[in-house]
């Protein structure tokens, strides 16, 4: 049987170098959207809606129907736009099961007291392993490929792989694991997995920064392309090699610059903190807490 192949749009954001995918069945109206951002300046506080307002004018003037918005895992360098969408155009937030173990860990982070539901309840849909589920006629399954965080998840949609921040281009490597509940082993078993697809398959991924020497952003790359040619994974490379390299890389990375804003939205599936008493809205800085 012949493995369809979505179309797929890519929407970059700038400020962040993330892409947001735009997944549809070529044979009905049905659409996915993956990772999308909401804008946000960190020095003024102001959220901004006009990167998810680009995918929703493309929604509407194409007549697609929104099925699912889907997350490969808690950002940590941009904020969700799933909500401001999901009231818009409809559509089932999904993320991997794993947010439980992320919501328990910044949960204590950010002080966030027992009001603050650490079940995933916050999302539509929890996907574990194997999962599979459907974007009109197109046929989805799911890859669980921890390492980055507790929670990543591939999304494999026909004979296309959405890898999040597991794997970039071939150019510029892989995730980095620092970051609380991340470990280099299991992401290189993770990876492993992904190039265990077929060397055909489409690899979307989720950032890119334009390694030196490439004039252009790009976020489609293959398995093969990656078997051969990532930097950090391809030609055969050996578990203890790439654990040496990747600890040893993320050891020199500042924080991204939003971290703390994005992890207490995105934990909650895009959705700000509750409201204080003065009717506002707070996000929270732990002074030495990351």
């Amino acid at each position: 049987m012949t493995t369809k192949k979505p179309d797929v749009t890519g929407f970059f954001d700038d400020a962040t170098n993330t892409v947001t995918f735009l997944v549809k069945d070529p044979e009905s109206s049905a659409c996915a959207v993956v990772d999308s951002v909401l804008d946000f300046d960190y020095a003024s506080g102001r959220t901004d809606t006009r990167s998810a307002d680009r995918i929703i004018a493309h929604i509407r003037a194409n007549g697609l129907q929104l099925n699912w918005i889907l997350e490969t895992h808690v950002h940590a360098d941009h904020l969700s736009a799933a909500p401001y969408i999901q009231e818009r155009l409809g559509g089932k937030i999904g993320i991997g099961e794993k947010i439980t173990v992320v919501q328990d860990t910044f949960g204590k982070v950010f002080n966030e007291g027992t009001e603050f539901q650490r079940d995933g309840s916050q999302f539509d849909r929890l996907f574990t392993e194997g999962d599979t589920f459907t974007i009109g006629a197109l046929n989805a399954r799911v890859l669980h490929t921890p390492g980055h965080t507790p929670a990543c998840l591939t999304y494999v949609i026909g004979d296309a792989a959405f890898v999040g921040d597991t794997l970039f281009m071939p150019d510029f490597g892989t995730a980095r694991c620092d970051f609380p509940g991340g470990s280099a082993e299991v992401l290189f078993h993770s990876i492993q997995k992904i190039l265990s697809l077929p060397d055909d398959t489409r690899i979307f991924v989720g950032h890119d920064y334009k390694a030196p020497g490439r004039d252009e952003y790009a976020w489609e790359t293959t398995v093969a392309e990656e078997k051969a040619r990532n930097i950090h994974i391809g030609g055969n490379r050996t578990a203890r090699d790439f654990v040496e390299m990747r600890e040893a890389r993320d050891k020199t990375l500042a924080m991204p610059k939003l971290i703390i804003p994005s992890l207490q939205v995105n934990m909650r599936a895009g959705q700000m903190p509750p409201a204080e008493d003065d009717g506002k809205t707070y996000l929270k800085v732990p002074v030495n807490g990351l």
